[in-house]
């Protein structure tokens, strides 16, 4: 079991934090690890990809298709947006984030006044093995290219505010999170 931490979490975020964000490359449990941790919280899990799809009365694959990633992009900060200032207003919620919403510096601005951040990291091989055959994914259908963005995607992954190893079991990668020192302070202010 492993993790990091960024230096400075206790004192850079909010004192209440309004969401604990999860983020990380497809595959990585990001809503798998929400819904339990969610229920371990006692906040409510919102899944980002969820409140897209909802807000554009279509499934992911077909925004894509109909206006591309850039199209995509800007209907995910719309809806972060909105789910940030709801967490920010109502009870605090575990969020899981889209594969890509971390990646982009914009989205990661507007989280850091609302809650920390959790990476849920695991080798490209493990996650691409692990969305195999999943047709709702539509960044994850051919392997080089997977893995070629998978790698371009780490260096913002990598300004999260913890590290968390997720090619282990949901269950290990829960109990991981739940041991932060830093999350159990926060949620004692809650």
């Amino acid at each position: 079991m492993t993790a990091r931490v960024a230096g400075g979490l206790d004192s850079s975020g909010p004192a209440r934090p309004g969401a604990v964000f999860l983020a990380g490359f497809m595959g990585s449990g990001k809503t798998t690890v929400g819904r339990a941790l969610a229920a371990s919280l006692k906040w409510p899990l919102v899944d980002l990809d969820d409140v897209i799809e909802r807000m554009a009365g279509r499934a992911i694959a077909e925004i894509f298709q109909e206006v591309g990633e850039s199209g995509f992009r800007d209907r995910e900060h719309s809806a972060l947006a909105q789910e940030a200032a709801h967490c920010q207003t109502a009870r605090p919620a575990v969020v899981a984030l889209g594969g890509g919403t971390y990646a982009y510096a914009r989205n990661r601005r507007l989280l850091r006044p609302v809650g920390p951040t959790v990476w849920l990291d695991a080798p490209a091989e493990t996650l691409w093995k692990r969305v195999q055959g999943a047709s709702h994914r539509p960044l994850a259908r051919d392997r080089d290219a997977f893995l070629q963005l998978h790698a371009s995607r780490r260096e913002g992954y990598a300004k999260a505010d913890c590290q968390v190893d997720a090619s282990q079991p949901p269950e290990r990668v829960l109990d991981c999170i739940l041991r932060l020192r830093w999350l159990r302070g926060l949620i004692r202010g809650a």
